[in-house]
């Protein structure tokens, strides 16, 4: 895996391979923050990154310039290697050890961007889930988004507050924001 922009562009990672992870593809990282660019200033903004497995996102939003980061994963190795690389690359990410369905029904922060990068083999019901608890809980900012990635065998597109979906390769990414 590597860093596509900002002040570590081209650097490259290796995460280790105990780790229950597949990392977001470098064609589909780089789509995806294409379209953020666009849409928001990356300096400016605050980031939840749930599932977040090596960081992978993470990492990228902070090489462009977020410092407000806060990643969510329940495997201890995850968080432990998001903070051993953090600390070398001095990104400013908080972690938290938890399960993603447990936080969102706790946590009352606002995000602008809510990135959510579960296990390919939930069911519909599952990834919908995410949704709804983001919006029940009410952690978006007013212009703030939720993105899914799953495969293209996942379809969201009848939940309440989808708006888009994009496909790079294998790779979907569904946008959900208050209409």
């Amino acid at each position: 895996m590597r860093i596509i922009s900002g002040k570590y562009k081209s650097r490259r990672l290796t995460a280790p391979k105990n780790l229950p992870v597949r990392p977001t593809t470098d064609m589909a990282k780089e789509g995806l923050f294409n379209m953020l660019n666009n849409w928001y200033y990356l300096d400016e903004i605050k980031v939840l990154d749930l599932f977040s497995g090596t960081g992978n996102i993470s990492f990228e939003f902070a090489s462009r310039g977020t410092t407000d980061i806060l990643s969510v994963d329940k495997h201890k190795g995850c968080v432990y290697y998001i903070n051993q690389i953090a600390k070398e690359l001095e990104f400013d990410i908080q972690t938290l050890t938890m399960d993603v369905f447990s936080f969102l029904e706790k946590h009352q922060g606002k995000h602008d961007v809510v990135f959510a990068d579960p296990p390919y083999d939930f069911t519909d019901a599952q990834f919908e889930s995410i949704a709804t608890l983001v919006f029940e809980n009410n952690l978006l900012t007013e212009k703030g988004i939720l993105v899914i990635e799953h495969s293209q065998q996942t379809d969201l597109s009848n939940h309440a507050y989808f708006t888009q979906a994009k496909r790079y390769g294998g790779c979907m990414f569904s946008f959900f924001e208050v209409n």
